[in-house]
């Protein structure tokens, strides 16, 4: 069996082993949970294999359907996965362009990383974005942010039972502007995860069971969209995925 070392270098140039994993996203995950906590001057890195281990849509699909059924199972709220998201993208925030395995690995470091605390400030903050289209980590920073105000938000003005219809996040008087629409349909990690490639990458499958197309013929064979490799990811790429989380269906 394959495996994975997570290994860290002290300030003095020593090398220690940290962990094994069996997969390479797990261990680059570790390694994001690693960077992303308190300041320090050590070095961590992954050895094994060469990747990728994300090759398809399908592969991110089906990554981020088991990281939003272990959400649910472990009572996340979509706030705290943010924040946590938030968080762990610090160390890769130079990187213009991503590959899949990092960004599988930044959601999956999300879902065992203790979430940042959410700062009143960003409600008021002007997150509009400063061109057309998100472009960097600034910009998906804008927008991961506004989702966390239009959240906290939806605390004082709950959704209602009607959400799953789609909802306004009521953005009082005193609200910066931000830089996603207004509008609502995922409120949970499960759901936002799911919708987020679905909507943004495809790569699903009805035998997956997460998602309801429509029906086909008797004989044929049930509906999945189309497989496609992927290479690299830009920050615009990981903005677009966090709105179709919020507003695919």
């Amino acid at each position: 069996m394959q495996t994975w070392d997570v290994v860290r270098q002290d300030d003095l140039g020593n090398s220690f082993h940290v962990a094994a994993h069996d997969s390479r996203v797990s261990a680059l995950a570790q390694v994001l949970a690693l960077e992303s906590g308190v300041p320090h001057r050590q070095i961590y890195w992954v050895e094994g294999p060469p990747g990728p281990a994300v090759r398809t849509n399908r592969d991110l699909y089906l990554i981020f359907l088991q990281l939003g059924q272990e959400a649910r199972a472990a009572s996340w709220s979509l706030s705290a996965f943010l924040r946590a998201l938030w968080k762990v993208s610090a160390p890769l925030r130079d990187n213009e362009r991503l590959e899949p395995d990092d960004v599988a690995a930044m959601f999956a470091a999300a879902s065992t990383t203790p979430p940042a605390a959410f700062d009143p400030a960003w409600s008021a903050k002007d997150l509009s974005l400063p061109g057309d289209e998100p472009d960097g980590y600034a910009d998906w920073e804008r927008v991961v942010l506004s989702q966390l105000a239009d959240l906290e938000d939806f605390l004082v003005s709950p959704p209602g039972p009607q959400a799953r219809f789609g909802v306004d996040a009521p953005r009082p008087p005193g609200s910066g502007a931000r830089a996603t629409p207004a509008r609502w349909y995922n409120f949970d990690p499960a759901t936002y995860l799911e919708c987020a490639v679905a909507g943004s990458l495809g790569g699903w499958d009805a035998a997956d069971g997460a998602r309801v197309p429509v029906p086909t013929a008797a004989g044929e064979p049930p509906a999945r969209s189309y497989v496609r490799e992927i290479t690299t990811m830009t920050w615009g790429d990981l903005a677009r995925i966090a709105v179709c989380g919020q507003m695919y269906e």
